[in-house]
């Protein structure tokens, strides 16, 4: 069974380093994630996400509802992404002597996702996969074989790598689901 982000964030009050490494590599890609679809480059996104934990290891004491750990990181990391994108907006304008560039900037559509949207999504992602990590490992292999494999494979190749037979992926799959769909609505 999953640690809580509650008895992660009491562990790392009293010092415990396994404690702040296991909530590290929890939140990592999800914090890294938030800066780079603001639009931010790697160098960036790898700076809010060291000043993200940085002030959460600065302020552990006093972080009063430690079962909202989640949303603090989510709200901490979209905070400073948005500070490092107005930052580079404002100096953009005090270096620009002329105002024609932002007319034609402005008539460009985008289409591209609200950050807000894109946060939801990752978030939702994240949701999920601390969901399929808490299945067990048979599950977990099997989902992530069906679901996150760049190539999608076969029954024929997924039986072989679980060691089992083709007729019961299919069941097996359900069985699954129904496991997940479980832990996310709780």
């Amino acid at each position: 069974m999953e640690t809580s982000d509650q008895q992660l964030l009491l562990a790392c009050r009293r010092g415990d380093e396994t404690a702040w490494e296991t909530l590290v590599n929890r939140y990592q890609r999800l914090i890294y994630t938030i800066p780079r679809r603001a639009g931010l480059d790697e160098d960036q996104a790898a700076d809010i996400f060291q000043d993200v934990f940085a002030t959460l290891f600065e302020k552990l004491d006093e972080i009063e509802q430690p079962e909202r750990l989640h949303a603090w990181l989510v709200t901490t990391a979209r905070r400073k992404t948005w500070r490092v994108i107005v930052g580079a907006r404002n100096s953009r304008r005090r270096s620009e002597s002329d105002g024609d560039n932002e007319d034609e900037l402005i008539t460009i559509p985008d289409n591209a996702p609200l950050p807000d949207e894109v946060l939801l999504r990752l978030e939702e992602q994240h949701v999920v996969r601390q969901a399929v990590a808490s299945l067990d490992e048979r599950c977990q292999k099997l989902i992530t074989l069906l679901f996150y494999s760049s190539e999608p494979s076969s029954y024929v190749e997924i039986a072989g790598r679980l060691g089992t037979s083709e007729g019961s992926i299919g069941p097996t799959r359900a069985r699954c689901l129904e496991k997940l769909l479980r832990l996310l609505n709780k």
